[in-house]
């Protein structure tokens, strides 16, 4: 395959899965292999050059690269290597990096950009174009940076300290910070002849539940995004003993458990949707119950209850759910009596919204139907030439990786704008694919397969950790877990590439690959007709075939990549070289990277 060409570049990127899945498409296996080696600093490095936060990310992200990890999908008893948890290891290990970090040129290149909101988003834009020579002003309400991962994410999840560490390293780029200051007024920030404004604000609105009794028990219910914020900045201290959380939502799981440490004695969640359909990440869900938190399911909200001007119990409806053909859910009430529980307090967590009030609708912003300003998803790009939007605020509530990706990406449309270009010519990737052959049949890196099983993260012991809020649970892998863990990677950047002109037909690499993932047979025009004459069929239709062109006898190798060990053992075994080793590296293409707009 010519790695030149896009398709196969698309191809090579979508076989390491899990820098595929991952919004900021962060090289996985590369820092792996550099914890492996105990050089943290490094593996930190790379980390921090796609997705910026690795020590708050090691502890939060939402993970989409451990469903798509290749490990997972071995066996029915096989879990996806423990990505989050290693990414942490490089952050908790490494030494000073300050040396690391890139240089800000003291000559500006005269152009400033105004950041609204201190969240990922902004500050990933702020990373990024801050190398450039670019001037930054940040506003944010809050005291400090951080946006929403300061006010939702408690700190028994996420240590101040840490928070403070990552956002500093951006800050101290030289960034103009305005905090404790509101922006009431997008037109007010463009009179001020910024040459761009991004706006990252997240979505700080938290839905409420208009039920029978909500104004008579306002005192008690509490919208949960607005209380974790309470807790955070230290404006609320306790809560009742008896505690309902309703919503199955992240957000629900870090009210519960918080509401346990600020004197909850007796709290639970309720959803209105089976356990297996809630949103909240499984591992949110698993330390929710390790802390012995009830959730019950099915249980649909329907009035808060009031006795003398006071919050004394909700009622609930159990429901059951069924699905049409076309997945739609209803929820079919069940014939049996409303649940009471009894409570003193209420924190609503059913989801976050969107709020604009302080952009004005006369500045050539369009707005959508759900009150959404109109932005670009590949652009981040508004109605308002000079105006860019992402993370949460841009399309509604995601994760901080994704915000870390939209940041990225409106850095170069920012950087492209600022130099009078097209904003939709977007820059390519950085791409190479290199030989590791050192010898005959040897290659630089060693990949034996681990049969470990996935190490489990040590926890402080449950009693410690609730005695109040900054007691870190999780206490991360020691060297040895850690250097375990890495070994369970399978190097999936490290691709079996074969050349077709060098192969004998020999058989040899198929006789000796332990997943029989290659088949040497007939041409098919029908992919799926190809896919079932594999020696074992492909049936994961999202991972691509790698086929090759045609051999001396009309034969084609064909390889189902959606097992694949990268073993290397075909190409140990091949006699000619027909099969070699091969480093695919993939680096998202970011404002930062170009060196022609750089200042002095």
């Amino acid at each position: 395959m010519d790695i030149k060409k896009k398709e196969n570049i698309e191809f090579f990127h979508q076989v390491v899965d899990c820098q595929y899945a991952c919004p900021a498409h962060t090289p996985v296996p590369e820092y792996i292999r550099l914890i492996a080696q105990g050089k943290y600093n490094e593996a930190y490095m790379v980390n921090w050059q796609s997705n910026v936060f690795p020590g708050i990310l090691g502890r939060t992200c939402d993970r989409p690269c451990e469903p798509a990890c290749r490990r997972g999908r071995l066996g029915d008893d096989e879990e996806p290597v423990a990505i989050c948890r290693l990414k942490r290891v490089a952050s908790d290990n490494k030494n000073n990096i300050s040396s690391l970090l890139p240089n800000i040129p003291t000559k500006k290149n005269g152009k400033r950009i105004a950041l609204i909101g201190a969240g990922p988003a902004s500050l990933t834009v702020a990373r990024d174009l801050m190398p450039l020579g670019y001037n930054i002003t940040l506003y944010d309400e809050q005291y400090k940076g951080g946006g929403m991962i300061r006010s939702q994410i408690p700190s028994f999840r996420l240590p101040d300290e840490v928070l403070d560490e990552e956002v500093n390293y951006v800050l101290d780029m030289g960034v103009h910070t305005l905090f404790n200051q509101r922006v009431d007024s997008l037109k007010a920030v463009l009179q001020q002849n910024f040459d761009a404004v991004f706006i990252g604000t997240g979505a700080p609105k938290g839905r409420d539940l208009a039920l029978p009794g909500r104004e008579e028990a306002r005192a008690n219910i509490h919208i949960g995004v607005e209380w974790l914020a309470n807790v955070a900045f230290k404006h609320t201290s306790a809560i009742g003993k008896k505690v309902i959380v309703l919503g199955g939502g992240n957000t629900a799981m870090d009210c519960c458990r918080t509401a346990l440490r600020l004197g909850g004695k007796d709290v639970t969640v309720t959803v209105r949707s089976p356990f297996e359909s809630m949103k909240a990440s499984p591992w949110e869900i698993e330390d929710a119950q390790h802390e012995g938190i009830p959730i019950l399911d099915n249980h649909v909200p329907k009035e808060f209850i009031v006795e003398d001007s006071k919050l004394v119990a909700m009622r609930f409806e159990k429901v059951k759910a069924e699905f049409d053909e076309q997945g739609n859910r209803s929820l079919i009430p069940l014939d049996e009596p409303p649940v009471i529980i009894e409570c003193d307090d209420v924190l609503i967590a059913v989801g976050q919204s969107n709020s604009f009030p302080w952009i004005e609708r006369d500045i050539g912003i369009a707005f959508n139907k759900w009150d959404m300003p109109k932005v670009n998803r590949e652009t981040f790009a508004t109605t308002h030439e000079k105006v860019f939007i992402g993370g949460d605020a841009a399309f509604g509530p995601e994760n901080i990786i994704t915000a870390v990706a939209h940041g990225h990406q409106a850095a170069i449309s920012i950087d492209l704008y600022c130099h009078g270009k097209d904003i939709k010519q977007r820059p390519d990737a950085g791409v190479n694919l290199l030989s590791q052959k050192m010898g005959v049949h040897e290659w630089s890196y060693d990949s034996p397969v681990s049969n470990d099983d996935r190490n489990a993260v040590p926890l402080m012991e449950l009693k410690e950790a609730l005695k109040n809020l900054s007691n870190e649970v999780e206490l991360g892998f020691d060297e040895q877990r850690a250097i375990s863990e890495a070994a369970r990677c399978l190097n999936c950047d490290m691709q079996t590439v074969f050349t077709e002109d060098k192969c004998i037909e020999c058989d040899a690499c198929v006789d000796v690959c332990p997943t029989k993932v290659l088949t040497m047979t007939g041409k098919e025009e029908d992919e799926s007709t190809l896919r079932d004459k594999l020696t074992i069929p492909a049936k994961n239709l999202e991972q691509p075939l790698y086929v090759s062109g045609d051999l001396a006898t009309g034969r084609v190798m064909v390889k189902d990549e959606d097992i694949c060990l990268h073993c290397g053992l075909c190409a140990e075994r091949c006699p000619t070289g027909a099969w070699d080793l091969q480093q695919f590296t993939y680096i998202e293409a970011k404002a930062c990277d170009n060196l022609a707009h750089k200042a002095e």
